[in-house]
């Protein structure tokens, strides 16, 4: 009898064990492919891998990651909505690896865009440590855009390894001055500094 406990203890913490590791796993890849409502874009079907990266990141969050190991034109873009005329400015962090554009525009790489637009922000390419980059455009008389981080361009395809992190959006003053007021995020967990202040955003639920 006594035996047959033994055994049914050891089945017991085996079968945990096993669950666990499973969990694990399941847990993981949710958290890679956890890309809280950014869709995934490119202009050649699966030749780009979208993942979220927690080896490679700016911040302890993971960051947005986008491999192509082929000359294809890919983003994560989530659509906002935005008043009609006004000024905005989009920010975040990258980082890029053996980025390639696949002619000598210089509007092809690692950038944050609008998509289906031509406005866009520097373009990165080669292999650079993280940096902040930023797009300003005006709403004219849209009420909703596609902020898309990319690694490609309107005018072409890139190939290489762009991560993106840190995605914040402000509302301008419509008064032609330099001041930014903040209106809203993107991202649903970030940080922002305002007038000198870190302050720490986190509105999903873990």
């Amino acid at each position: 009898m006594e035996q047959k406990k033994r055994k049914h203890k050891i089945s017991y913490y085996i079968t945990l064990a096993i669950l666990l590791v499973i969990l694990y796993f399941v847990y993981q890849y949710y958290q890679q492919n956890n890309f809280n409502d950014f869709v995934r874009s490119e202009s050649k079907l699966y030749a780009s891998t979208f993942i979220r990266d927690n080896e490679v990141k700016y911040t302890a969050k993971r960051s947005y990651k986008i491999d192509s190991k082929d000359f294809n034109d890919a983003m994560f873009y989530k659509k906002i909505k935005v008043n009609k005329n006004q000024p905005y400015k989009v920010t975040c962090m990258v980082k890029t690896s053996n980025v390639q554009a696949e002619n000598e525009n210089s509007g092809i790489g690692a950038q944050i865009s609008i998509e289906g637009t031509t406005e866009r922000s520097i373009a990165i390419s080669g292999t650079q440590n993280w940096q902040k980059i930023e797009l300003i455009f005006n709403s004219k008389d849209r009420e909703e855009v596609n902020i898309g981080f990319r690694l490609g361009g309107y005018l072409g395809e890139a190939k290489g390894e762009a991560w993106f992190s840190n995605f914040t959006i402000e509302e301008g003053i419509t008064d032609n001055n330099s001041e930014w007021k903040f209106a809203c995020f993107i991202f649903k967990t970030t940080d922002v500094n305002i007038n000198g202040k870190e302050i720490k955003l986190d509105v999903t639920r873990k």
